[in-house]
C-alpha cells in the first residue's frame, strides 16, 4: 500500500492510469538491492581504523549505511544484501540491531562478508568483483532487476522514479547521474550522451584540458533537457540499476574489478545504457574533508540536505536514551543528539552526537563530536589509566575538530590548529586537511595545545 501511494504521487503527474501504476508497483517488488560496503577506507582514517565506511556515524545519531537502507525501505525494497569486507563487526551489529523484518514477509537485510571459496581464494578486489563473488548468494532469488548502491553516500532518492525511468526508456542499465561543475568533474566519472539521451561515452576523472575538449555532457536538444550553464557535466553517482540477465552476463564476460572502470565502459557497446538525472543534494562521504563538510552543512539554515523529512525520514538504531540535559548553555546553529549532558558551554556550527558530555566554560566551534557508546560512572572514570572522564572537560576550546566516540579530552585543552598544519600525526590526535581528529577512544591530557 505504501509503495502504491508513492507511485501514484510520482507517476500520475505523467498521466498514468491506475492499472499502469499497479504494474510498476509489481515491478518494484521484483528489485533486489545490493549495497557495497566499500574498501579499506584509508581516506577516512582514523574514523575507519576500527569500523567500515558505512558504519561511520553522521548527523549526530545515524550511520552512513542508514542512508541507502532508508531509501530502499521508502521505495518498498525489502530484500537487501550488504557486502562487507573490512572492519565489519560494528556494521553487522548496527544493521542487526536497527533493521528487523517481519517474520511473515519475504523481506530481509543480510550481511554478506567476503569469503574464501573453492572457486576463489582472494578477497574482494573492487566493486564489480564483490558483486561477482557474491552472486551465488543473490542470483537464487526471484528478481527482475538488481539495484547496486554505495554505502558511503549522503542523499535522498526515490528509487521508484529510477525504476520508472529504466522501464520507460527500455534500458538494460540505468545509471543515476548528477549535474556537476567543472571543478567537481575532475574528481568524478563523466558521461557523454547522444541526442536520444543514451550514454555513449564515459571518462573517469578527466583533467581540465580534457573537459574543455569534451564540452557540455548533454547535447542541445537532448531528451534529458538542456545542459546547466553552471553544472554542464553529468557525473556518475555510483548507483546502478541492471536488468537481471544483463548484470549476470556482464559479470561472466568481463573480468574487470570495478563497475566504473570496467563493466560500465564495456556495456556501452553492447547494451542500452540510460541515465537518470538526480538534481537534489548528493555527497560522496569518502574522505575526512567530505565527511567534515557534510556534517557541518547539516547545521546551516536552509541546508541542501536535512535528516528532517516528514515523509521520508532516515531510519537508524532506536535507542532508549533520555533527553539532552543543557544547563546555562549557548547553542547556535547546532545539531545535538539525545542522551547528552552540556554544562554551561558554548556550541556553534557543530554536530554533537549521542551521550556526549561537554564541560563547564568549554567552547566548541565548527566541530563534529560523535559522542559515546555508553555512559560511565565516577568510579569507572577514576579507574581509567588517564583519570579523564569520557567527553570534553572544562574550559577547553575546539575549532574545526572531529572527536570520535569514547574520546577523553581533559580540562583546558586547546585544539585549534593555530600553526595551520595540513597533515600530522600527534600524541592522541592526527590532522588531515587541516582538521584535527581525535580517534575513537583517544585521550588528550589536560592543558594540551594543538
Amino acid at each position: 500500500m505504501i509503495l502504491l501511494r508513492r507511485l501514484r504521487m510520482v507517476l500520475r503527474a505523467g498521466g498514468w492510469t491506475e492499472a499502469r501504476v499497479k504494474r510498476y508497483a509489481y515491478r518494484m517488488r521484483n528489485v533486489l538491492a545490493i549495497i557495497l560496503g566499500g574498501g579499506q577506507g584509508t581516506r577516512l582514517f582514523p574514523l575507519t581504523q576500527l569500523r567500515s565506511k558505512p558504519a561511520v556515524p553522521i548527523g549526530g545519531k545515524y550511520r552512513l549505511i542508514d542512508v541507502p537502507i532508508s531509501n530502499c525501505l521508502h521505495a518498498d525494497l525489502r530484500r537487501i544484501f550488504v557486502l562487507t569486507q573490512f572492519n565489519s563487526a560494528s556494521l553487522n551489529r548496527h544493521v542487526s540491531n536497527a533493521y528487523r523484518m517481519d517474520l511473515f514477509s519475504r523481506g530481509f537485510i543480510e550481511i554478506l562478508a567476503a569469503e574464501q571459496t573453492p572457486e576463489s581464494t582472494t578477497w574482494f578486489q573492487g566493486t564489480a568483483d564483490a558483486v561477482r563473488k557474491a552472486r551465488r548468494h543473490f542470483e537464487q532469488y526471484d528478481a527482475e532487476y538488481y539495484l547496486i548502491l554505495a554505502g558511503d553516500h549522503l542523499y535522498r532518492m526515490d528509487y521508484a522514479e529510477l525504476l520508472a525511468s529504466h522501464l520507460e526508456r527500455r534500458a538494460d542499465i540505468t545509471l543515476a547521474a548528477l549535474p556537476v561543475s567543472p571543478a567537481d568533474a575532475t574528481g568524478m566519472g563523466i558521461f557523454r550522451f547522444d541526442a536520444r539521451g543514451q550514454i555513449d561515452g564515459f571518462e573517469e576523472k578527466p583533467d581540465a584540458a580534457r573537459l574543455a575538449q569534451i564540452g557540455a555532457s548533454l547535447p542541445t536538444g537532448s531528451v534529458l533537457g538542456p545542459p546547466d550553464a553552471e553544472k554542464p557535466f553529468i557525473a556518475s553517482m555510483g548507483i546502478y540499476l541492471f536488468s537481471r540477465d544483463v548484470l549476470l552476463t556482464l559479470l561472466e564476460q568481463e573480468a574487470g574489478m570495478d563497475f566504473a572502470r570496467a563493466l560500465i565502459p564495456a556495456a556501452l557497446n553492447q547494451y542500452r545504457v540510460s541515465a537518470f538525472l538526480h538534481k537534489d543534494y548528493w555527497a560522496d562521504v569518502g574522505t575526512i574533508e567530505s565527511f567534515y563538510d557534510a556534517n557541518i552543512m547539516l547545521t546551516s539554515p536552509g541546508a541542501p540536505f536535512s535528516f528532517y523529512d516528514p515523509r521520508r525520514p532516515m531510519y537508524t538504531h532506536p535507542r532508549f536514551l533520555p533527553p539532552l540535559k543543557a544547563f546555562g548553555c549557548t547553542l547556535h546553529n547546532a545539531l545535538v543528539a539525545e542522551g547528552g549532558f552540556l554544562d554551561r558551554c558554548r556550541i556553534e556550527d557543530s554536530v554533537v552526537g549521542i551521550r556526549a558530555h561537554v564541560g563547564d566554560e568549554t567552547e566548541v566551534r565548527r566541530s563534529v563530536l560523535l559522542g559515546a557508546d555508553a555512559y560511565e560512572d565516577l568510579a569507572a572514570s577514576e579507574a581509567h589509566p588517564s583519570g579523564i572522564p569520557l567527553g570534553i572537560g572544562r574550559r577547553a576550546v575546539l575549532d574545526r575538530v572531529i572527536v570520535d566516540k569514547n574520546a577523553r579530552i581533559g580540562d583546558e585543552v586547546r585544539l585549534v590548529n593555530t600553526r595551520g598544519v595540513d597533515h600530522e600525526d600527534g600524541d592522541g590526535y592526527c590532522i588531515r586537511g587541516g582538521i584535527i581528529i581525535v580517534p575513537k577512544g583517544g585521550v588528550i591530557p589536560a592543558g594540551t595545545v594543538v
